[in-house]
């Protein structure tokens, strides 16, 4: 089985504010209060505008695009996170803006090695936007980023 998943993650009202300027943006509310903005294709091309991707490392994050983040965790803290698995093995990426700044990452562990202490990349960067996990639990489960397969599956 496969997981993917490429996407900006933000408080519900700052990921509204930033969709009403992309008209190819979706949101979908992913619980504690965030949202998630999948990064579809059509996202991709309108917000690239003639950059293309590999900001910080990440594949589907376009240059220009990191600057609107940028600009936009001034009303709150913006994370851009990537994941990839196929059969349990995989990677992840993740990155966080707030005031202005990029205040964590960007983060990535390879395909084959272990999470940090401090959690894995997706983890790190939701507990950095507020999120509490329960004991038993980590962040991303803790917002349930595993009820979807691919990144397009949380529009329909």
């Amino acid at each position: 089985m496969s997981y993917e998943l490429q996407a900006v993650i933000a408080e519900g009202e700052v990921l509204r504010r930033l969709a009403r300027e992309l008209p190819t943006a979706r949101l979908a509310s992913i619980g504690q209060g965030l949202s998630l903005m999948p990064m579809t294709k059509a996202l991709f091309d309108e917000a690239a505008a003639g950059t293309g991707g590999g900001a910080l490392g990440f594949r589907r994050l376009p240059e220009a695009f990191a600057q609107v983040l940028t600009d936009r965790s001034a009303g709150g803290p913006v994370a851009y996170v990537e994941a990839e698995y196929f059969g349990g093995t995989g990677e992840q990426r993740a990155a966080v803006w707030d005031g202005g700044t990029l205040v964590l990452g960007p983060l990535h562990v390879e395909e084959g090695r272990p999470s940090p202490p401090a959690g894995s990349p997706i983890s790190q960067a939701l507990r950095r936007l507020g999120v509490v996990a329960s004991v038993d639990q980590d962040e991303f489960s803790a917002v349930g980023l595993g009820r979807h397969r691919h990144s397009a599956a949380w529009l329909g």
